[in-house]
């Protein structure tokens, strides 16, 4: 099985797929994604619930933004506040190619497994050959 380059280049000419590891790399902004879960937050509930300062939210923000993980919204009633959900399109992508590598070694172990029963097989064989010879 051939697994597939991702598509699509974007910032830095890195693909969708590398973007949202390079942003999930990270085990802070993993951290604000499994917050984001729950549904969206402002900066401020993010960096209190971290416990950490706002300029250093900022820039997880700002990174998760740009892989497309997080999408900034502003609310109709009050334009200053910045609420951070979460996006789709880029999970989907992550969990499509992690199935392809699941499928891949799915393969590969099957192949082994073939492989592993069929030598067994000559080789029990052959044991028993010797046996009988002596």
């Amino acid at each position: 099985m051939v697994l597939r380059a991702p598509a699509h280049q974007g910032a830095a000419g890195l693909s969708e797929l590398d973007q949202t590891l390079a942003a999930l790399a990270d085990p802070t902004r993993r951290r604000v994604i499994d917050l984001l879960r729950d549904g969206p937050l402002r900066a401020g509930e993010l960096s209190a619930a971290l416990e950490m300062s706002a300029p250093a939210m900022s820039r997880h923000l700002r990174v998760l933004r740009r892989s497309g993980l997080v999408v900034e919204e502003h609310p109709v009633e009050d334009a200053r506040v910045r609420l951070y959900r979460l996006q789709r399109a880029p999970f989907d992508g992550l969990r499509d190619w992690v199935e392809e590598v699941e499928a891949f070694w799915d393969g590969e172990l099957a192949a082994f497994k073939a492989h592993a029963e069929t030598t067994r097989g000559r080789k029990k064989k052959k044991k028993k050959k010797e046996v009988e010879r002596s």
